[in-house]
């Protein structure tokens, strides 16, 4: 360990110049320096190994391009997995973020701050909700939702020794990684090392209408959190059908129903909310990646019905809600609710799916090109990692959804069509890389993805 007596390493005054100076443009960076190499074998000795990474450093970035410290340049489809909605280095963003750091950073909850304030007020103005809980990430919002369903309960029957606690999700579904969300994660292998976690939660069909309606109806279950369009699980929709029948359930018994957007929401299917292309509304919605355009934050929205349940020291965070990012926030959403936004998103997405099924879909493994707006998935009855890898060394950034035979392709709000065909174009170059690739014989394809269909599939979990 370095004490303050130590002699200074010459490779933090390298990264405090370039904090002095600004980041570089990818032309006046020294190719042939194999910083990357560097840097990935230090992250081997000095990081916990979590994250099985992609084998590219990036190390700045504009609108919807990225680059490694080589100066390679490459295409993001991934938006730091839904995250970038305005792509990187977006000039309003940085504005409002210089601003507020050259101001106010940081005062904690125990004090009004301004910003917070003005960016619950706008969450409440443009959606469902009437109050907000902030949090930092979206498992933690999620958390606080699981929390606010069961207080919710224990408030609303204050004579019941033993108020409804029990939770439903569903196949397919993620919800985070800390021990509430994660026990209402699908899949296994995310749960099983840390068991037991909590307990309580039922998973259920995605899109089942009969078992969510008969297990909800015993009157036991605090809250059914359900994701309108699944990130991780592969790109699968709900229909109009299932959450009707879920919003109907759930208010005959006295259960709260959870839309997590924190994937789907804020812009990404060419609607602000996710769940306004089905005209059904839930009691809490959980938000996090695109809100505050990189900077981690989450929110809770809630209605004034669940608000009233919860009291001063219910729940709390050191830094959820701070100014600076919920400056960097306001900006966000000041250019995703926009209407001629929302509309480009529209019109772009389904261009993109249209180009993907006309490029990609005589492929023999391409099976379905589904998807709304900008959260697209190519699925495919093999592995999609040798395409992913193809693609990376192209230099296009795409994600894989589902049990990794799915295609993710959630692109900055921004992207031009002319981004657009160029994915496109460096996807069906390297369609090849799939024929090496394992088959998944056990695959069970969707065929009913759109939300304007009758009835919802699934394949499983996540």
């Amino acid at each position: 360990m370095n004490s303050l007596n130590s002699p200074i390493n010459p490779a933090w005054c390298r990264v405090n110049a370039c904090a002095n100076v600004g980041v570089q443009k990818p032309s006046s960076l020294k190719v042939g320096v194999n910083v990357s190499k560097e840097v990935m074998e230090a992250e081997g000795r000095f990081l916990v190994g979590t994250y099985a990474r992609a084998p590219v450093v990036l190390s700045n970035g504009k609108a919807c391009k990225l680059y490694d410290p080589e100066g390679r340049e490459y295409l993001d489809l991934s938006s730091g997995i839904a995250v970038n909605a305005l792509g990187h280095g977006d000039p309003d963003w940085l504005r409002a973020l210089t601003l507020q750091a050259t101001t106010l950073t940081h005062v904690s909850n125990v004090y009004y701050s301004i910003p917070q304030v003005e960016l619950a007020k706008r969450l409440v103005a443009c959606s469902f909700a009437d109050r907000v809980f902030f949090s930092n990430s979206g498992t933690e919002a999620n958390e606080a939702a699981i929390k606010f369903a069961r207080k919710f309960q224990r408030f609303s029957h204050p004579d019941e020794k033993q108020p409804a606690t029990q939770f439903i999700s569903f196949t397919n579904s993620f919800h985070g990684r800390t021990m509430g969300a994660v026990a209402l994660t699908s899949k296994e292998h995310y749960r099983s090392p840390f068991e037991p976690v909590m307990p309580g939660v039922t998973f259920l069909e995605y899109g089942n209408i009969q078992a969510a309606t008969e297990l909800i109806q015993r009157g036991n279950t605090a809250a059914v959190f359900v994701e309108p369009i699944q990130g991780e699980g592969g790109i699968y929709s709900a229909t109009k059908e299932f959450l009707y029948s879920l919003r109907r359930a759930c208010d005959d018994s006295g259960c709260l129903l959870v839309f997590d957007e924190v994937q789907c929401g804020l812009g990404r299917t060419g609607y602000l909310w996710a769940h306004e292309a089905y005209g059904v509304v839930p009691d809490i919605m959980t938000l996090a990646k695109p809100l505050a355009g990189g900077l981690p934050i989450g929110a809770v929205l809630v209605t004034e019905r669940v608000a009233t349940a919860i009291s001063y020291g219910d729940h709390g965070s050191t830094f959820a809600g701070g100014p600076l990012v919920c400056n960097a926030a306001l900006a966000v959403l000041d250019k995703i609710s926009r209407p001629g936004f929302l509309a480009s998103v529209s019109k772009k997405g389904l261009y993109f799916k249209e180009l993907l099924i006309k490029k990609l879909g005589g492929n023999s493994h391409v099976k379905e090109v589904r998807g709304l707006g900008l959260i697209i998935g190519v699925e495919l009855d093999v592995s999609a990692s040798p395409l992913v890898n193809a693609c990376l060394s192209s230099g296009l950034l795409i994600l894989t959804a589902g049990k990794g035979n799915v295609l993710r392709l959630v692109p900055p709000l921004i992207i031009t069509e002319q981004e657009l065909e160029h994915a496109a174009k460096v996807l069906l170059e390297c369609l090849p890389a799939l024929d090496k690739a394992p088959s998944q014989p056990s695959l069970k394809l969707n065929h009913e993805f759109n939300h304007i269909r009758d009835s919802a599939g699934n394949s499983g979990s996540v």
